[in-house]
């Protein structure tokens, strides 16, 4: 499913245009993306998943061309651990 895919859903199951799931969905997106900027940034969605922020370390890594060591910089990560009722829904699809 895409983005305007997503819009359609929305705008179908809450019975609203596809402008305001549009604006609804954009909205939801920039508020989660300004938590996550803040330092102690997280979003908890009781059963669907949490977002938050975690840090990787500065670490050896070796380029695959050369073979040669290079520096891979440390820098901050988004993540997404699904709630239980999310995974229990996926645990339990059935493979097209």
């Amino acid at each position: 499913m895409n983005k305007s895919e997503l819009i359609d859903a929305i705008a179908k199951d809450a019975e609203i245009t596809k402008a305001a799931a549009k604006k609804a969905l954009e909205s939801f997106v920039s508020n989660v993306t300004e938590t996550l900027k803040k330092k102690e940034g997280k979003v908890s969605l009781v059963g669907f998943g949490t977002f938050s922020v975690s840090e990787r370390a500065a670490r050896q890594g070796i380029n695959p061309a050369t073979k040669k060591p290079i520096k891979i910089a440390a820098k901050k990560v988004a993540k997404f651990k699904a709630g239980a009722d999310l995974a229990t829904a996926v645990a339990g699809a059935k493979k097209k």
